[in-house]
């Protein structure tokens, strides 16, 4: 069965897929840079304002194949966290479509997304410890910023899973779409539907103000951080053009 990254455009959104359903979506090396690509394609086509990332279910991702794990040495390990590192560092809105397990190395694919939307047969399972291996790939610190420090703590130490629901009242993921794969990807779509429309580059200097700020200990930084990039947007031919459309269709309400 073949195994592959699949990238398709829906309007201004690129639906990202790892196809690899006989091993469960597992990542191995080719897998893995295929993915980093496929996002890094995203990201320099200017047509692309977001970005969904999901797996062929049943799984969403199985996590890393552990049949070259223990070949993999630290090259194979980091070859094996680019794609989903790739996704961490997309500087385009990403969202995770969850329809089933995601394990190990697949949670730290879903982690990586800055939102995550799961089907009813979601579920986040670390794993690490179970197989007597020491988490990787940043997996500790984004675990802890997603559901709290006791939470992760409970998942990375004492081996707990989440559930779609419990995930969802974990604050893992936004929501639980209930229906199958089509229509969680449907639900995602949706959910990206904002950024698709917006401006490029102001959905791109957001979410880089975003990351700035989440950083910073005061709201008097925060405000430094943000009025460059707004004096930017509000001077902007696309700012006039849109504001006047508003305007236009208010005035035709009276």
């Amino acid at each position: 069965m073949t195994e592959r990254i699949l990238a398709e455009r829906v309007g201004k959104v690129a639906v990202i897929t790892v196809d690899a359903p006989g091993r469960r979506n597992s990542l191995t090396i080719p897998l893995s840079t295929d993915l980093a690509a496929a996002i890094t394609d995203a990201e320099h086509d200017t047509g692309v304002h977001a970005v969904i990332v999901t797996g062929t279910p049943p799984a969403f991702c199985a996590g890393a194949d552990l049949s070259a794990l223990g070949e993999a040495q630290e090259e194979g390990l980091r070859k094996v966290y680019g794609g989903f590192l790739a996704l961490a560092r997309c500087t385009l809105p990403t969202i995770a479509a969850v329809g089933g397990a995601a394990v190990g190395a697949g949670l730290n694919l879903a982690l990586a997304a800055d939102v995550r939307l799961a089907g009813p047969r979601a579920k986040f399972i670390p794993r690490f410890l179970e197989l007597g291996l020491h988490p990787g790939g940043g997996m500790t610190w984004m675990l802890q910023r997603a559901v709290g420090v006791q939470r992760a703590r409970a998942m990375t130490l004492f081996g707990q899973s989440l559930d779609a629901a419990a995930a969802e009242d974990a604050g893992l993921t936004i929501r639980t779409v209930d229906g199958n794969h089509e229509e969680l990807l449907q639900a995602a779509l949706e959910l990206a539907a904002p950024a698709a429309d917006a401006p490029r580059d102001v959905v791109v200097s957001t979410k880089r103000s975003m990351r700035l700020t989440l950083a910073l200990p005061e709201h008097d930084a925060a405000v430094e951080t943000e009025i460059a990039p707004q004096l930017e947007s509000l001077n902007s031919p696309e700012f006039d053009a849109r504001l006047q459309a508003m305007q236009a269709r208010i005035g035709s309400r009276k």
